[in-house]
């Protein structure tokens, strides 16, 4: 069952979103913590590497970044997600003591979205979350259906080439197999000519339903590639499974 934000939050009919504090001061992960656990699935980061790892593991859909920590400071976490396809869409607001223009613009100009300053005041960083996480859902909405094949209801072509070169660096990453499938339909042109070109979109659409039914885990993917081809995508799957 779905589960609903709060009336008080901008998207009521969302999942609820999920969250990524990351501050090396346990106190203010507490407080920020506190703040938002009602309505949101909160994650907590107390360092650079930490961030990332989880970034690339949960996926937040916003990340409250400190940008004093020991170690990698909240700039250069912020320049690697950016720079990584998987997670580069993740709005980032800083979380800072600094208050001068220029620490502003130049955390802005690194990808951030918004900064609050320290000591937070709570109504305010409400206020600036529900924002940013509207915008967020908002966002994800139209590039999903952006991304998916208006016949089949599957992933289309730019979905599979994204899923593609993300998948390819996760697991160049990890050091395991990515398997692909291409399934291309036998003599469809013929069935098409003989049968009309109706039913020739309810046999896609057949099709599609029966691959994504067959794909048993949530990251396997499946997309329409073009006319009868269809591209099935298995990470961390070796060849011998893939024929299986």
């Amino acid at each position: 069952m779905l589960e609903r934000l709060p009336g008080d939050w901008p998207h009521p009919f969302a999942l609820r979103p999920k969250l990524l504090i990351a501050d090396d001061q346990p106190v203010n992960v507490r407080a920020l913590h506190a703040l938002f656990k009602d309505d949101c699935d909160v994650f907590m980061a107390t360092s650079g590497e930490q961030t990332i790892e989880l970034c690339r593991k949960v996926m937040p859909d916003l990340i409250l970044l400190d940008v004093m920590m020991e170690g990698m400071d909240g700039h250069e976490v912020c320049r690697r997600l950016k720079a990584d396809p998987l997670t580069y869409t993740i709005p980032i607001i800083f979380v800072t003591a600094q208050t001068n223009e220029a620490d502003e613009e130049y955390g802005l100009s690194l990808g951030a979205v918004d900064f609050i300053t320290k000591p937070i005041k709570p109504a305010i960083v409400r206020a600036r979350v529900r924002a940013h996480l509207s915008l967020k859902m908002q966002g994800d909405m139209l590039r999903s259906i952006a991304l998916v094949d208006g016949l089949t209801g599957v992933g289309n072509r730019h979905k599979f080439e994204e899923d593609l070169d993300a998948s390819w660096r996760h697991c160049l990453r990890d050091s395991s197999p990515l398997s692909l499938v291409m399934v291309d339909v036998d003599y469809f042109k013929r069935y098409n000519d003989r049968y009309g070109h109706q039913a020739g979109d309810r046999c896609l659409q057949a099709i599609a339903q029966r691959l994504t039914q067959t794909l048993r885990r949530p990251y396997d993917t499946v997309a329409r590639y073009g006319g009868e081809e269809f591209a099935c995508l298995l990470p961390n799957t070796p060849l011998d499974a893939a024929h299986g």
